[in-house]
């Protein structure tokens, strides 16, 4: 069977993204931290619900969702990286989420064109 690679850069990131949380919990920064943890824990979940879909309009809606959840986890890790309201370092975050949302981009764009 063969790799899905969104499946798995979403996976791997849903965990990064849970070590920040830890990080960020013992920080305590309890706000944002739980903010970018479930936008970011559900950026996978929405594309594993895709995976799943049960027509091409379903596929695109959880990608679109998936899209969106990848977008909000972005913002909440600028707000991280500009304020002064931790020193714990998001750069690694904000270069995987980005990466997230580019093939995100692709794929709900592609699947719409067809």
């Amino acid at each position: 069977m063969k790799e899905n690679i969104i499946v798995t850069k979403s996976f791997d990131f849903a965990l990064l993204i849970i070590e920040l949380y830890k990080k960020l919990q013992s920080e305590k920064e309890f706000i944002i931290s739980k903010q970018v943890l479930r936008s970011g824990t559900s950026i996978g979940a929405n594309i594993q619900e895709a995976t799943a879909a049960f027509s091409k309009k379903d596929f695109v809606h959880k990608m679109s969702i998936s899209s969106k959840e990848a977008r909000e986890t972005k913002y909440w890790l600028l707000l991280l990286k500009k304020s002064d309201i931790t020193n714990v370092n998001v750069d690694k975050h904000l270069i995987e989420i980005q990466s997230l949302i580019n093939i995100l981009t692709k794929i709900v764009k592609t699947s719409q064109q067809k």
